[in-house]
């Protein structure tokens, strides 16, 4: 359940309509649900409860303060891949130890600051990272500890843009180099070798890639305790994809019940990374139509949000649901949802049939809790959208919209062009 849904014809957020936000708060503006944001925590969190686990929600998906302080609240940690992550997560309230820094490219300023902070542990994804590491711990008098991220080489069958774990990808140390790069981890005298990470991709809707990763793994950690790690947690990533259009992912349940046989006798504490899953379906981008612009060929919806504020559409060719806010009796017609940047590629939709629309009308964008305010820009030099978050039947403004003198921040006319 995502408590989104019509009542009288009018699409309401829990006990909040719709229309009511755009009308106090503007659009374009993104929208999410309290109240789903903590069912799926909690149904995915539940689905682990017989195992010793930590679910890290990838701050990649949304990393708005208010949403990550709701998952605090639940006990969450994190998973971040960058200082800026980091500082989020602290702001909100995060404990350290709750937290995994993962990513290809930390800088040395990052891994100081994450090193100080305490975090549970860092995915290093190279070897060069890891003397990097071990060099920082050391002039900060400390143990860094660490976990490899290992690539199974495993296919997720999702698209190529979002699969990490193949040996193609940038992500990780190959598994069969990877007991070599852990032997010269264990030598080293700053590290603490905790782990072992691994995160084959993001969407996937089919559990055997999971399991055969899994297998891989478990393999991989038994012989690294044959040559004396101690390896406490295995870092299993996210990836769990959600229903955008037909798509039928596992249950969180059926997921973590193939995880459970997976891992059985392996004595480890299971860190998740769930993203998409969690957010994915708890947040929706509200956006006017402006016009309906017809041509012999095609006719397109003119809306104020576009791949400024949502990307994935631009990026991946990939679906989002589009229903009206209100809903409308009468013709359909077979358009493109489009917004106002000035690239081709800039479009909610292609070839979508939906109730003819008149200018003024609101359009929800469904599915856009995940990888949406996130990936958004000032492309164009448009102010980036509000963030509202809807709790029963209130809300509150959790990111103010950017206002045009926010575009110019940090910018300065050098006195030589004054």
């Amino acid at each position: 359940m995502d408590y989104f849904e019509y009542r009288s014809g009018e699409l309401f957020a829990e006990g909040v309509p719709i229309r009511r936000i755009a009308r106090e708060v503007g659009t374009p503006a993104y929208v999410y649900s309290l109240a789903t944001l903590r069912r799926h925590f909690r149904v995915f969190d539940q689905a682990f409860a017989q195992l010793s686990h930590l679910v890290c929600f990838s701050m990649k998906a949304n990393s708005n303060l208010a949403v990550l302080r709701a998952f605090v609240k639940e006990g969450g940690g994190f998973d971040i891949v960058s200082a800026g992550e980091l500082f989020r997560a602290l702001k909100a309230g995060a404990e350290p130890k709750k937290i995994v820094f993962s990513g290809v490219g930390k800088k040395k300023q990052e891994i100081e600051y994450a090193l100080s902070a305490g975090i549970l542990m860092f995915n290093v994804e190279s070897e060069q990272e890891l003397a990097l590491l071990n060099e920082i711990a050391r002039g900060a008098g400390k143990k860094a500890p660490i976990s490899l991220r290992v690539n199974p080489d495993v296919d997720p069958k999702t698209h190529p843009y979002i699969s990490t774990g193949m040996k193609k990808n940038k992500f990780g140390i190959d598994v069969q180099r990877s007991l070599e790069v852990y032997k010269r981890a264990l030598s080293f005298s700053h590290l603490e070798v905790v782990g072992v990470d691994c995160h084959i991709g993001s969407q996937l809707t089919t559990i055997p890639p999971f399991v055969d990763a899994l297998s891989r793994v478990k393999v991989f950690v038994e012989a690294l305790r044959k040559e004396g790690a101690c390896i406490r947690y295995l870092d299993l990533g996210g990836g769990l994809g959600i229903r955008y259009k037909d798509e039928e992912p596992p249950h969180p349940e059926e997921y973590a019940g193939a995880l459970i046989q997976g891992l059985e006798g392996l004595d480890v504490t299971l860190i998740l990374e769930p993203g998409r899953v969690i957010v994915g379906n708890a947040g929706i981008l509200v956006t006017e139509v402006l016009y309906l612009k017809e041509t012999d060929e095609k006719k397109f919806v003119v809306v104020d949000g576009g791949m400024n504020d949502l990307i994935r559409p631009a990026l991946y060719g990939s679906y989002q649901g589009i229903r009206p806010v209100v809903e409308r009796k009468g013709e359909m017609i077979v358009a493109d949802v489009v917004g106002p940047i000035c690239e081709s590629g800039d479009f909610f939709a292609k070839d979508r049939q939906i109730p003819r629309p008149q200018p003024g009308d609101l359009l929800a964008v469904m599915s856009a809790g995940a990888y949406g305010f996130t990936m958004s820009s000032n492309y164009n030099s448009h102010p980036k959208a509000a963030e509202v978050l809807v709790d029963g039947e209130n809300f509150d403004v959790v990111r103010a919209r950017e206002n045009l003198e926010d575009l110019i921040k940090g910018e300065v006319i050098p006195p030589a062009l004054q």
